[in-house]
């Protein structure tokens, strides 16, 4: 029998998406965390942690309040943020495995003290936002040699979608990027400086929902990540 796992998700909108992504990997099970559940515990049961997409950051958890006008009403949720804050605080001290997919990338380098662009389009010529009719945007990647997602993609360029409006400024310590919009220069993915403490792998698109689910940029993500979490655990012993 393989050996299993578990998975912490945080709840969102579209959890449904994630879940069965992931369980597409028999090893895998998941737990749906979220403060409506009331179930920040359930994160001592898992041996790695995904944050998933979703509402904007608020903008005073980075001290940018002002920027709240750039957020849309209703796509904030507080007590999000400060679950998943929780969730962040207990996987970095434990060195869990964590994977953070749109909103996720944007909560963990806000949680280790990066900044945000509250609205690209108003900072920028740039639109990494869905098209009008809800699809998701597609556009060019630069990956960096020698980071942790190069040896996931084994590519230096590559296709990713793209549905948000917010982006990282300022990258929070002990991140570093991993990748960027070679049409204007935004970040695409961060991930853990010292790669041999734990693994941190943070993207700005959605490999869940890539149309290409044998791009490297989409199952290769969640294959590595699952490989980190299983050798975590192993190496850990049972959670």
């Amino acid at each position: 029998m393989k050996e299993k796992f578990t998975i912490g998700i945080s709840d969102c909108a579209k959890y449904a998406n994630y879940e069965k992504w992931f369980l597409e990997d028999p090893r895998v099970d998941v737990v749906r965390l979220g403060y409506t559940f009331k179930n920040a515990a359930m994160i001592k049961n898992c041996a790695g942690l995904v944050l998933s997409g979703g509402q904007d950051v608020h903008p005073r958890f980075y001290n940018k309040p002002e920027f709240l006008a750039y957020s849309k009403p209703g796509d904030i949720d507080e007590q999000r943020d400060e679950f998943e804050m929780k969730l962040l605080e207990y996987a970095h001290s434990r060195k869990m495995p964590m994977l953070g997919i749109c909103r996720g990338l944007q909560i963990a380098n806000v949680f280790y003290g990066g900044t945000l662009v509250p609205d690209i389009p108003s900072f920028s010529d740039a639109d990494h936002s869905k098209f009008e009719e809800g699809m998701d945007r597609y556009h060019p990647v630069k990956v960096e040699a020698g980071s942790t997602l190069y040896g996931i993609v084994r590519t230096h360029e590559g296709e990713i979608n793209s549905a948000h409006h917010q982006g990282a400024q300022k990258i929070g310590e002990g991140l570093t990027p991993n990748s960027f919009s070679p049409e204007d220069g935004y970040v695409e993915g961060m991930e853990n400086t010292n790669r041999r403490d734990r693994f941190v792998l943070l993207v700005q698109w959605h490999p869940e929902r890539m149309a290409n689910q044998q791009s490297p940029f989409a199952s290769g993500i969640r294959n590595a990540f699952c490989e980190a979490v299983r050798l975590s655990q192993q190496m850990n012993g049972d959670v």
